[in-house]
């Protein structure tokens, strides 16, 4: 197998339009949930969200391209050129062949898909715009990718709920170990913000219902949590072939040492509650990356805030890790940025990396009263210094998908 590292990062979230605002923001324990802004929410039982604040896609794309893309595709071109600008990668006629694309999401154009409908029930089928389908169809994050930044290799979208984020991760090493590609754009986007999902999403008892205070909305692994808090935005990824990143003589952030995938098979929306296959997927990650159990230093959980993920989510730590489990700092960004649903697994590998290059671990905001079934080191309510060499990321979708990414820092002298 080939040795990937990062080289390029670049992200869109409720906290940051880019890795340094964001870091700065997450770091410092600053909540992005508000009252809604996009509609009016007073008739749904949620009315708060983590937006990405003051959005303009025309600060990254052409105004006629913005016009024809999704919110989730404009979140992944940002991200995307943020990322490539960071790695100082040149893409020319010579290497755009050689570069890949693995720009995941869990919904695609669900915006896009509702207002066509509004459309056509309000003012009649002449009126739906011509670039309905292809503005919502899920492989335009990666494709409005490829078009934007003139990429012409495997270009690769994976719809994995709410593991999307992690899974590009695990594509795009093994690309790279198959020697696919040089050079993979990798990461996750979503804007899944909308009417019909807070609704659909509220009836199910899934969301936090604490409009009256949005910053303590989410609370991840704390014993009052009372459901997750909808999050949109985008993270990506310069991931290189190490021979292929020394020679060009760029900055290593983190070597991606490893990932898997598994199922629970056990139900469409609840995880197994025993955390088996979720746990599975920390184990054979950490064999791929050629990693023991004991060398985990930091796991930037899933962590959405719900009594049953939480919980399933330790179980799983639990059975991977063992006793070592005790000793991992654990934390969960989504208390800050909300659930970015197929961007949530890029957003933490984000957090992931920086925590390995800066050795800061953040917080997880929110977490006042621990729960007993939760009862590992969830770094409580401020970041921490830790010397991180190995960070994992867990991502679990609806479905049961499961998605582990290890990351560990870059040593030059291994083989």
């Amino acid at each position: 197998m080939r040795r990937a590292v990062i080289t390029g990062l670049g992200c869109v979230t409720p906290i940051g339009q880019g890795v340094e605002e964001f870091w700065a923001a997450l770091t410092a324990g600053e909540s992005g949930v508000r009252r809604i802004t996009q509609f009016d929410p007073s008739d749904l039982v949620c009315q708060i969200a983590a937006e990405v604040k003051d959005w303009d896609p025309t600060n990254w794309m052409e105004a006629k391209s913005a016009r024809r893309a999704a919110r989730f595709a404009q979140f992944a071109v940002a991200a995307a050129r943020q990322a490539v600008e960071d790695a100082e990668l040149a893409i020319t006629d010579a290497n755009r062949d050689d570069i890949a694309i693995t720009m995941n999401t869990g919904g695609g154009g669900v915006d896009v898909i509702a207002d066509g409908e509004k459309t056509l029930l309000e003012k009649g089928a002449n009126r739906v715009g011509p670039f309905t389908v292809p503005a919502y169809a899920p492989n335009m994050a990666s494709c409005q990718v490829a078009i934007n930044l003139g990429v012409r290799g495997p270009t690769i979208t994976s719809v994995a709920a709410c593991a999307a984020g992690v899974f590009a991760f695990v594509e795009a090493k093994r690309l790279i170990d198959l020697g696919e590609a040089d050079v993979v754009i990798a990461g996750g986007a979503e804007a899944n913000i909308i009417p019909v999902s807070l609704a659909a999403m509220g009836n199910m008892r899934a969301l936090s219902t604490r409009n009256d205070e949005p910053e303590k909305a989410c609370r991840p692994f704390d014993k009052d949590r009372d459901g997750f808090v909808y999050g949109e935005g985008a993270a990506a990824f310069v991931i290189e072939a190490v021979d292929h990143a020394q020679a060009r003589g760029v900055r290593i952030y983190a070597e991606l040492a490893g990932g898997a995938v598994t199922s629970d098979a056990f139900h469409i929306t609840a995880p197994d509650p025993s955390g088996e296959s979720s746990g599975r997927a920390i184990t054979k990650a950490l064999e791929r990356a050629g990693l023991a159990p004991e060398e985990v230093d930091v796991i930037v959980a899933h962590g959405t805030g719900t009594l049953l993920n939480d919980a399933a989510e330790t179980m799983a730590i639990k059975r991977a890790l063992g006793e070592h489990a005790y000793k991992v700092a654990v934390t969960g960004p989504k208390s800050m940025v909300g659930h970015q649903l197929g961007a949530a697994g890029a957003v933490s590998g984000l957090a992931a990396v920086l925590t390995i290059d800066r050795g800061v671990v953040p917080p997880t905001l929110n977490l006042e009263t621990p729960d007993p079934e939760c009862d590992l080191d969830f770094v409580p309510l401020k970041s921490r210094r830790v010397d991180a060499r190995v960070a994992l990321v867990n991502g679990f979708g609806f479905g049961g998908q499961n998605g582990v990414a290890a990351f560990k820092r870059f040593d030059n002298g291994a083989s």
